[in-house]
């Protein structure tokens, strides 16, 4: 679906598992599961071909939203069903196909849920709640642009060459160095 098997099979299992529980058609299942890997492909698009950036978030906003389809969602609440989950996991990174992979997934997918839930029960999060943009597409776009440059906007004091760090850390293997807190707010400044 979007480069990773992993994030292939968050995109589609639980939507597959939660059609079955629920008893929907297959042509409803067809069309969660269409639901669910176009907004996984989407929430992918724009963060770039290699990124410390978790794509399990975005495969579970899928599974949330192919969900959500499932339970008779329309459009507007599909989005806030995306928006709410980026927000709560916008910034998990990707430390590879490790058990740890299993963990992020079954938090995004439960936070692909909980966004939408959050939406039944009329509680979202607004432009300027952290990440939070004005709408799904101004949202998708301020986490790409943290993504790709490192930083979030209004905050690159902090986040200045966050993904420079993190994939030099992997590549010289130095992720338990990182990990473990020696790698502070000073060292992300003078890089």
């Amino acid at each position: 679906v979007s480069g990773s098997g992993n994030q292939g099979i968050t995109a589609s299992v639980p939507v597959i598992r939660y059609a079955k529980h629920i008893g929907a058609r297959q042509s409803e299942l067809y069309r969660a599961l269409l639901v669910s890997n176009l907004i996984t492909i989407h929430q992918k698009t724009g963060i770039g071909r290699l990124s410390a950036y978790c794509g399990a978030v975005s495969a579970g906003c899928g599974a949330g939203a192919g969900v959500a389809y499932l339970l008779g969602a329309d459009y507007n609440a599909i989005a806030h069903t995306v928006i709410n989950a980026v927000a709560m996991l916008s910034g998990t990174i990707c430390d590879g196909a490790k058990p740890s992979c299993a963990a992020k997934i079954a938090l995004a997918v439960e936070a692909g849920i909980l966004g939408y839930q959050m939406y039944l029960e009329h509680k979202q999060f607004n432009s300027g709640d952290g990440i939070v943009g004005d709408g799904v597409e101004k949202n998708d776009c301020k986490c790409w642009q943290a993504c790709q440059a490192g930083h979030v906007p209004d905050r690159q004091d902090y986040f200045a060459d966050h993904d420079r760090v993190l994939m030099r850390a992997k590549r010289t293997g130095a992720e338990e160095k990182l990990m473990g807190g020696s790698y502070g707010k000073e060292n992300y400044q003078s890089r």
